[in-house]
C-alpha cells in the first residue's frame, strides 16, 4: 500500500511506517543467526568460525547494496513527496538498470579475488577452505541480494514498508528450512548454509521485483517516462556514493578488526562471530529505523514541510530507545544464554570471548541509537558531508583504538574500541543534525 508520509500525526505515521521495516530486518537477522546456529550445532565450531571469518568481506558487498538502497530511496521519496510521478518512474528504471550492471560486475570481481580476500584477513589454515567456499557461493548470488535490497528501498520510498516484510518473512522461513535440510539432513556443511541463503534470497528478489513493477503501474503519469536519465542517476549518486563509502569503510574497518581477531585463533573467532551476530541484530535494526527516518525526512522535504522533520526525529529517538532496552538487558545480563544459541557448551574460550564482548558493548547501545537516528535525518536532507564526517570519525577511531587497546588488554581491548568510536561519532552526528534543522527552519521562516 502506497502511503503519504507528509500528512497526519508525525509520530503515528512514522510508527506505522517503521514497525514493518524493523520487523523485516528482525526476520533478516534471524535467518542470518540461523546460519551460524545451524553451522555451529550441526557442522561444528570450525564451520561456525568459517562462516564468521568471511563475514566482513560479505559486508563489503552488502555495503554496496545498502548504499544504493539509501540513495534511490531518498531521491524517489523526494519525488513522491513533490508529486513528480513521471520522474519517479524514470528514477526507478534508472536505478534498476544501473544496479544490475554494477552488481554483475562486482560478482565477477568477487569470484576472481575470493582467495586473495580470505588471505588478506589472515584466515587460519584450518578454516580457510570452508570460508572461501562459503564466500564464493555468497558472491555468486550477489545480483539477487543487490536487486532485492534496492527494490525494498523503492517500496519504502513510496511509503509501503509492509510488502517487503511479507517477502522477507517468506525468505527467512525458507532459508531456515533449507539450512536444516542441507546441513542437518544432507550434511553439506558450510556449503549448505551458503546455498540456503542463495536460494532463499533469489526467490525473494524475483517476487519482490514483480510485485513492485505491478505497484508502480498503479501510479498514473502524464506521458511516458524515460527509461534512463543521467541527471537522475547523478542525483541518486550524490546520496548513494557517500552511503556506499560509509558502509564500505565500516566493512573495511571490520576487516582490519577481523584480521586482528583472527590472530588469536579459531576459538576467539568462533566466540566473536557468534557475539557479533547478536550485536548486528540490534545495530541493523537501529540502522533500519534510521533509514525510515530518511524516507520520512525526504518525503516531507520534497513536500516543503520541514517542520515535520524535527517531529520525526524525536519520535525516532523514542522508538530507538524502546527497541534498545530489551537487547541491552538480554545481552548484558543473559549473554551466556544468548551465546548458547550457537554453542553446545556454556564454558570455554569461545564462550567467554562472546560473553565479554556483549558485556562491554551493550551498555552503549543507547548512544549509537541517537547517532543512527540523527544520521537518518542527515541522509534524508542530503547533508552527506556531515554524515560522512561523523561516520568516518567513528570508524577510524574504532580501528586505531582496537590495535592500541589490544596491546594492553588483548581481546578485551578490541571490544572496548566500539564504545569509544560510538561516543565520538554520536556527538558529531547530533551537532550536525542541529545545524541542518536550524538551517531548514530559517529557510522556511524566510519563505
Amino acid at each position: 500500500m502506497i502511503q503519504d508520509l507528509t500528512v497526519g500525526d508525525s509520530r503515528k505515521v512514522l510508527l506505522e511506517y517503521t514497525i514493518p521495516m524493523f520487523i523485516s530486518v528482525a526476520f533478516q537477522q534471524i535467518y542470518n543467526i540461523a546460519d551460524s546456529m545451524i553451522a555451529g550445532k550441526f557442522a561444528g565450531k570450525e564451520a561456525l568460525a568459517a562462516v564468521g571469518a568471511s563475514y566482513p568481506i560479505t559486508m563489503i558487498f552488502m555495503a554496496v547494496a545498502v548504499g544504493c538502497n539509501i540513495g534511490c530511496s531518498v531521491i524517489i521519496s523526494q519525488l513522491f513527496g513533490a508529486r513528480s510521478y513521471r520522474k519517479l518512474k524514470t528514477a526507478v528504471s534508472t536505478t534498476l538498470l544501473t544496479g544490475f550492471l554494477l552488481s554483475a560486475l562486482l560478482t565477477i570481481v568477487g569470484l576472481l579475488t575470493t582467495p586473495a580476500m580470505m588471505r588478506m584477513i589472515q584466515t587460519p589454515d584450518n578454516i580457510f577452505g570452508d570460508g572461501a567456499l562459503y564466500l564464493r557461493i555468497y558472491i555468486g548470488g550477489f545480483v539477487f541480494l543487490f536487486l532485492y535490497n534496492v527494490t525494498t528501498g523503492m517500496f519504502n520510498s513510496l511509503g509501503d514498508s509492509k510488502t517487503p516484510l511479507y517477502f522477507l518473512i517468506g525468505s527467512s522461513i525458507g532459508n531456515i528450512l533449507l539450512d536444516l535440510l542441507f546441513v542437518a539432513v544432507f550434511h553439506w556443511g558450510v556449503a549448505g548454509v551458503a546455498w540456503a541463503t542463495f536460494l532463499a534470497q533469489g526467490a525473494a528478489c524475483v517476487l519482490a521485483l514483480l510485485a513492485f513493477w505491478r505497484r508502480l503501474a498503479e501510479v498514473e503519469t502524464e506521458g511516458k517516462a524515460e527509461l534512463f536519465s543521467p541527471e537522475i542517476l547523478g542525483k541518486i549518486a550524490v546520496v548513494a556514493v557517500p552511503s556506499i563509502l560509509q558502509q564500505s569503510f565500516i566493512s573495511i574497518g571490520n576487516i582490519f578488526i577481523q584480521g586482528l581477531v583472527n590472530s588469536y585463533g579459531s576459538d576467539v573467532i568462533a566466540g566473536y562471530s557468534a557475539a557479533v551476530k547478536l550485536n548486528t541484530f540490534l545495530i541493523t535494526g537501529l540502522t533500519t529505523l534510521g533509514n525510515g527516518i530518511s524516507g520520512f525526512t525526504a518525503q516531507n522535504l520534497g513536500a516543503g514541510r520541514p517542520a515535520r522533520i524535527r517531529e520525526g526525529y524525536l519520535a525516532g529517538i523514542k522508538m530507538a530507545v524502546c527497541v534498545t532496552i530489551p537487547f541491552f538487558l538480554g545481552f548484558f545480563f543473559f549473554g551466556r544464554a544468548m551465546m548458547l544459541l550457537f554453542m553446545e557448551s556454556g564454558s570455554g574460550p569461545a564462550m567467554e570471548t562472546g560473553v565479554l564482548f556483549l558485556r562491554i558493548v551493550s551498555p552503549f547501545y543507547f548512544v549509537i541509537a541517537i547517532k543512527l537516528i540523527a544520521d537518518g535525518v542527515l541522509r534524508g536532507t542530503e547533508s552527506m558531508r556531515y554524515f560522512m564526517i561523523a561516520t568516518f570519525t567513528d570508524l577510524i577511531l574504532r580501528v586505531i583504538l582496537a590495535y592500541i587497546f589490544s596491546a594492553w588488554f588483548e581481546t578485551a581491548g578490541i571490544w572496548m574500541s566500539w564504545p569509544a568510536g560510538w561516543c565520538v561519532g554520536t556527538v558529531l552526528s547530533f551537532v550536525f543534525y542541529g545545524k541542518v534543522v536550524k538551517k531548514l527552519a530559517e529557510k522556511d521562516a524566510g519563505n
